[in-house]
């Protein structure tokens, strides 16, 4: 069987959407989303875009606003007009000046608590 190609989803400007989102590949969000979204690829919402609930994907970036909690597997990045309301959970995170986050953030990830932060190596 060939390989698949990776599946990317578009919420365009202007466009409302309301309900749960799954997918096995990546997804856009330049309009309004009101459902809890979980991907196994890229979540990226666009400086207009919007979504109300709970989202999940392997790297979340984020240039619109978020109400709701966001897991990212591997990386959250918060551009300078993101608004978040919701807890946060990332193994790695990246934040813009200017961005506005309320809410709770845990990066424990997947260490091992015998390993040591980059930070004091």
């Amino acid at each position: 069987m060939a390989k698949e190609e990776a599946q990317i989803n578009i919420i365009a400007h202007g466009s409302r959407f309301e309900g749960k989102v799954t997918s096995p590949g990546s997804l856009r969000v330049d309009g309004q989303l009101n459902g809890d979204v979980s991907l196994t690829g890229d979540l990226v919402i666009g400086a207009n875009g919007e979504i109300t609930g709970n989202v999940e994907a392997q790297t979340v970036t984020v240039g619109g606003k978020v109400t709701g909690n966001i897991t990212a597997k591997a990386k959250l990045v918060l551009e300078n007009k993101a608004k978040i309301k919701g807890d946060i959970r990332a193994a790695k995170l990246v934040i813009d000046e200017g961005a506005v986050f309320d809410g709770k953030c845990d990066m424990s990830g997947e260490k091992r608590p015998d390993q040591k932060s980059e930070l004091f190596r």
